[in-house]
């Protein structure tokens, strides 16, 4: 029987993680990243990448499914960011309106 430390863990787990889900696939749909900080998603996502490394040293299954689940998303948004946020400046270096 699962102890209710592990419940809880795989519970934060999925929502955790699935909350990620919306921005991921509208980033894909759209390509608009124009909300999304540069900044803030690489701090983010190397958070993330030591979470991983935390579960990982403490052999906790939750917290490397989390993590490694959310890291995923997060590196996709973030190569996304990287790629279609340049072509979201203007000439100025003002966003442009994105187009859905």
């Amino acid at each position: 029987m699962m102890e209710v430390s592990d419940m809880l863990g795989y519970a934060a787990a999925t929502l955790t993680t699935a909350s990620f889900v919306p921005q991921a696939w509208r980033t894909f749909r759209t390509k608009d990243v124009s909300g999304i900080s540069l900044r803030m998603y690489s701090v983010f996502t190397l958070g993330v990448a030591v979470w991983l490394a935390y579960g990982i040293v403490l052999g906790e299954l939750p917290m490397m499914i989390a993590n490694s689940s959310t890291l995923v998303f997060a590196c996709a948004v973030l190569v996304m960011k990287l790629k279609y946020g340049k072509k979201q400046k203007g000439h100025d270096g003002s966003k442009q309106a994105a187009t859905a």
